[in-house]
């Protein structure tokens, strides 16, 4: 049967449609958006005066290096992503998007990211995304398989997001930028292994070996995830003592940094995967929150 030129026309439109679509799965949208979310975070709390305009171009440069990395992250494990529940829907896996397609547009989006914020805020800022991207999208995805050391290697490219709105806002290094960069980097202990410990089972079928224990969802990995939200209490002090916040934001930071450490003490009491599950929806409340007060906290 003949194929008239609408028809074709509509096909041709819902195949492209589809790409789309499958392109922006690749970016892995929500998780992105969070990233972008801390950046901009940093972004503000580091800029003398808030521009929109530049709030806005920062936001799409830290959503596209971030989409860059994740889909670098993809290509790498498409494989393995066939293995688990969770991820064998994703576009590589599915074969709606093929490795070269995927990889222009992780070029694609590295590229822009990195315009952006050499030709409106600083090279100190793209430098830092560029090896950012670099660091999780070939060198913790590789040691995932390796064991929990892929954790500590993430933890830095999850931590810089605060850091490099800050530097892109400034044009600067120094203690306040290192401070964001390190609540992030402890929060992302407990956040991660909370998520670990309750897809044990699935990433086992990659063979991905993330907690930090042996033993896997035991009393040591708990203890772990402790320690690392314990330190998040002192840390929490520390912009409002170089006089980057108030002492409001302070007291919010240490509210909830007890609650979630009281989190990580029930964890150390059941060890279970329902008591893991509520740290990890603990972990996704607490960072947004302290943030959100260091920001209208500002001196």
């Amino acid at each position: 049967m003949m194929i008239t030129t609408s028809e074709q026309s509509i096909q041709d439109s819902s195949g492209l449609s589809a790409k789309a679509k499958a392109l922006f799965e690749l970016m892995k949208f929500r998780l992105s958006a969070l990233v972008t979310f801390s950046g901009v975070i940093g972004f503000c709390l580091g800029a003398p005066h808030v521009i929109w305009t530049d709030v806005l171009l920062f936001a799409i440069a830290a959503l596209a290096i971030t989409g860059s990395a994740n889909t670098i992250n993809q290509i790498f494990e498409k494989d393995l992503d066939k293995l688990m529940k969770r991820t064998c829907d994703r576009p590589l896996p599915t074969g709606r998007l093929t490795v070269n397609e995927a990889i222009i547009w992780a070029v694609f989006l590295g590229v822009l990211a990195t315009a952006i914020l050499v030709l409106f805020f600083n090279i100190r800022a793209a430098a830092l995304a560029l090896f950012s991207l670099v660091l999780y999208g070939f060198v913790y995805t590789r040691l995932k398989r390796v064991g929990s050391v892929a954790v500590l290697v993430g933890a830095f490219p999850g931590a810089f997001p605060p850091m490099i709105g800050w530097i892109a806002a400034t044009n600067h290094f120094g203690l306040e930028p290192g401070i964001l960069f390190a609540i992030q980097f402890f929060w992302q202990f407990p956040h991660f292994w909370a998520i670990a410990w309750v897809l044990d089972d699935e990433y086992k079928k990659a063979g991905f070996n993330l907690l930090p224990s042996q033993g896997g969802k035991d009393l040591n990995t708990a203890i772990q995830i402790m320690i690392n939200a314990l330190l998040l209490i002192p840390i929490g002090w520390l912009p409002y003592k170089l006089g980057m916040t108030g002492i409001n934001s302070a007291f919010i930071a240490t509210v909830f940094g007890v609650l979630f450490l009281a989190q990580t003490f029930h964890l150390m009491r059941k060890c279970n995967d329902r008591t893991a599950l509520q740290l990890m929806f603990g972990s996704f409340a607490y960072l947004p929150i302290v943030q959100i007060a260091f920001l209208l906290d500002k001196v």
